[in-house]
This record gives C-alpha cells, structure tokens and sequence, in this order.
C-alpha cells in the first residue's frame, strides 16, 4: 500500500504545532485516496512516534545519524530525499513553515522533483490543488505532474487534530548516508530572546494600529494581554513608525496568527495585515471609521474611541476576575 509521507517538523525533539496541521491534511486526503500516512522524523525521536500516531501516523520512519542532532536545511533535505527513494511514497507533505518549505525544496532539488508550496485545497490524486501566492493575497489553480508529489500546506489552513482512529505509530529505523559537508548550514547554538506564549502560538492577541497614537499608549493593550493571556501585536505603519519592534508585527512580512481571538485596535487592516490574521478563529475591530478595511472583514466590530473601550474592557475583565 503506497503512503502519505509527512515530514515532522520538529526543534530539540518536540514536535512543531505545525506538523499536527501536516498530519490533519494527509490523513484525510490519505482516507480518500485509500493511502496510508507515514510520517519521517529527522533525529531524536522523544516520543513523537507516539504522537504522530495518534495524529492518524501507520508508521513514522526514525533517521538516526549524528548530523541530524539539530536542525540543518541540507542535511535534513538530502535525508528525506533519500526516505523518498527508500520508501517511495506517493504524496510527500509538509507544513509550508520557513522550516518545512525549506526542507521540501532541499529534497525536491536533490531528486530532480517539482514542489508546490502552501496549498489550500489539494483535490484526489494530488495533480490538482490550489496555493496562495503574494503572502496570501493571491490564489493560484496549479496541475502538478509528477512522479512522488511534493507539496505543503498553507500555515493554518487546515486545523491540527488528534484523528478519531489513531494510527499504530509504528517506529521504523532509518539510516541515512550523509556526508559531513551538509553540517555547513546547521543550528550550532541558540539565544533565548523571549519566553512563554509567543505572537505565533498566544490564543488571545490584542493588536495595535496607527490609531494608538504612540509607544506609550501601548501601555493598556499590554495589561488586557496580560490579564487575557495573551499578546500584543501591531500593524506594519506601527512598527514602521519605531513604536514596537519588528518581532511584534501582524502581516505578510511579519508574524501570521491564529489565536482564539484576535481584537484589532485603531488598525485600517491594510491586504498585508489581514493575510497575517484571517487565520483568528474570532475577530473583534475597535475603530473610529465604520468602513476600515479591518471593520468590515471583522466577525465582531465597535465603533468608538480604543483608549476609552480597552480600559472598559480591562475593568470588567478585573471585575469578573475578581482582581
């Protein structure tokens, strides 16, 4: 029976919330193409076998070799190149991270194979699919004639979830052969700059525009974050402006998110900052201006001033918190 191969991204052993959205889509596109899905793991395998499994997994192929002790585009490339030849798969799939667009152009180069990044819809037999171009705001129809299908899938456009049958999660060693060379580009150390929730991964996100008016006003949508467990986030013009740094941008060239919920302060909701948050389960716009891209595209909106509505917020929360 041929397979759905899924690369696992993973970092230090744990697996990427990123691969659960990997396995979500082959396991539904391996039951209506009558495949299995198998999945690879490059390195330390720290019981992400077990968890592939449960994420609808038949079998996870484990790569041992002492280059893959940490990340490395090259190395991990040329291994899941040779898992392809070894186990032939049908469709190989990745999540279209940086990380794992990465890898899949790596291999695809290696073995002389086409690759179509961040689909949205991919029809039966995977010659057919649909991927988003420009940073999301254009979508492209692509026929895709291959031999092995190399394909990821969009970030956040299928939601990671256990599978109601898990699969065996069956471990199967793989020994790859690689040579010393492909360590020239691998992660050799790394600096902590921040912990706990990060823009990415935070389930509440409270976002700030032009409209905060300055640094300093940033100061109540911080203490709502805070209160709501979340992060604060900003628009391209406020980074642009030297209010927040870079790492705090909602956007195409910024951070994309999928939190819970998303509440877009003083932001006009420019195409390059709603390809960053059209992904949030709900979005709620505060905004002077009834017509702002950001308004209308809002599942939620009120119109009103952001610096008296947040501390309103901010109270009542307090209140229902009992602080």
């Amino acid at each position: 029976m041929s397979s759905v191969l899924v690369l696992v991204e993973s970092d230090q052993g744990a697996m990427a919330p990123a691969t659960h959205e990997a396995l979500a889509f082959a396991r539904d596109f391996a039951a209506a193409a009558g495949l299995a899905v198998h999945a690879l793991v490059c390195g330390t395998e720290s019981g992400m076998a077990v968890e592939a499994g449960a994420h609808g997994a038949a079998s996870v192929h484990v790569a041992d070799h002492p280059l893959l002790d940490d990340y490395g585009p090259e190395a991990w490339g040329e291994t899941l190149a040779q898992a392809i030849t070894q186990y032939a798969p049908a469709v190989v799939v990745a999540c279209g991270t940086d990380r794992g667009n990465e890898v899949m152009a790596q291999a695809a180069a290696r073995l002389d194979l086409p690759f179509v990044a961040n689909c949205t819809e991919v029809e039966p037999g995977a010659t057919e699919m649909t991927r988003t171009q420009w940073g999301g705001s254009l979508l492209e129809q692509v026929t895709l004639d291959a031999s092995t299908r190399m394909l990821s899938v969009a970030p956040h456009a299928f939601e990671g979830s256990l599978a109601a049958v898990p699969g065996a999660g069956m471990m199967d060693m793989f020994a790859p052969v690689l040579d010393d060379s492909l360590s020239r580009t691998k992660i050799v150390d790394r600096v902590v700059l921040s912990s706990g929730i990060t823009l990415s991964t935070a389930p509440v996100v409270i976002g700030g525009g032009r409209g905060v008016g300055s640094a300093e006003a940033y100061a109540p949508l911080e203490e709502l974050a805070e209160l709501l467990g979340g992060r604060v986030g900003c628009s391209r013009a406020v980074t642009n402006n030297g209010w927040r740094p870079h790492s705090d941008q909602v956007g195409q060239t910024g951070t994309r998110i999928a939190p819970e919920l998303y509440i877009a302060c003083g932001i006009s909701g420019a195409i390059q900052h709603w390809v960053g948050a059209k992904a949030s389960k709900n979005i709620l716009a505060i905004n002077t201006d009834n017509e702002a891209n950001m308004v209308t595209k809002a599942g939620h909106a009120v119109i009103g001033d952001l610096h008296t509505l947040i501390p309103a917020i901010t109270a009542e929360v307090k209140k229902r918190k009992g602080l």
